[in-house]
Order: C-alpha cells, then sequence, then structure tokens
C-alpha cells in the first residue's frame, strides 16, 4: 500500500477537519482541488489517514475543559523565566508555555511574548461547563404541561377545556 506524501497528509488533516474534499485539497496546494479531493478519497491509505486525523483531532469535553481551566489560571512563570534569560538551554523542553500563543525575537534582540486572553478562556470555560444553563429537565416539563388541557372558564360542557397554542403552530379562528 502507498504512504501518503507530505500534501497528502496536509489534504487528510484538512478534511479531517471540516469534512469538504474540495476546500481541504485547496488548503493542501492542489491547483484543481474538485477532482484531487475526489480521487484522493477514493484511496484506501488516505482513508486510513484521514481517520486517524479525526480521532486525534477530536477532543473529549473533559479534555476542553482541562485546556481552557490550563488558559484561565495557568502560570506564566516560566514564560516570564524564558524573557529574562535565566533557563539554561538544556531545560528549555521541560518549560510550560501553555499560556503562551506567541514569541518573536525583533531584530533588536529583545524578546517578546503574547499570551492567550484569560477573560476569553474564562468565558468559554463557563459555557462548556454548563454554568449558564438551566435545568435540563425544564424543556420535558414545559412540554408536558403545555400538553395538558388548560380550564378555558366556568362554562361546563366539552368545550371547557382547551390545548395551548404555541406560537409557532397554525391558529383557526
Amino acid at each position: 500500500m502507498k504512504k501518503p506524501n507530505r500534501k497528502e497528509m496536509l489534504f487528510c488533516l484538512y478534511y479531517a477537519q471540516d469534512r469538504n474534499g474540495k476546500a481541504a485539497a485547496a488548503k493542501a496546494g492542489y491547483s484543481d482541488p474538485q477532482q484531487t479531493a475526489v480521487r484522493l478519497l477514493q484511496r484506501q491509505d488516505i482513508q486510513k489517514a484521514v481517520a486517524e486525523n479525526t480521532r486525534v483531532c477530536r477532543a473529549e469535553p473533559a479534555e476542553l475543559l482541562a485546556g481552557y481551566r490550563k488558559l484561565a489560571f495557568g502560570s506564566g512563570a516560566d514564560a516570564l523565566r524564558l524573557l529574562f534569560g535565566s533557563v539554561p538551554p538544556d531545560e528549555l523542553d521541560a518549560l510550560d508555555l501553555f499560556n503562551v500563543s506567541e514569541i518573536k525575537k525583533p531584530k533588536d534582540g529583545a524578546l517578546e511574548i503574547k499570551f492567550f486572553d484569560r477573560l476569553r478562556a474564562l468565558e468559554r470555560l463557563q459555557q462548556l461547563s454548563g454554568a449558564d444553563r438551566a435545568d435540563p429537565a425544564l424543556p420535558l416539563y414545559r412540554a408536558l404541561m403545555n400538553s395538558v388541557p388548560q380550564p378555558v372558564g366556568n362554562t361546563g360542557g366539552d368545550d371547557a377545556f382547551r390545548y395551548p397554542i404555541s406560537d409557532d403552530s397554525p391558529q383557526s379562528s
């Protein structure tokens, strides 16, 4: 079986992210993305690489929460040690730079370090943790309440009850 080359592996990675063959082929640098995507997706080695990339790229909710927690509450101490040059070269691999989004070394020899936005990480963490969601049983409770006939008045007879009408259902006059 043929092994995918670098360009084909890029295609597999992009395809695993959004399942759009034409866009994935264009991002990977192919001149005829539509035809290339069709041709590549028929190959068994490409299908295996896409499956592997899909498995690796999909994060579990617990992993997402852990990552956002680390961005929101993580330390920048190792980045500061790097900034001030107090890190021996053999210890560079051990630095925790998870909160760093960008490191630049301009021509003047200084070092610029940009961090991820902690506030955005906290907001996303709140969304993912469900802190702003209502009780999950509430939609079921509302559906049950709307399915029960409501009394109209004290007229007696069969027309004393009617079913509630939602805003999106057709009303008869």
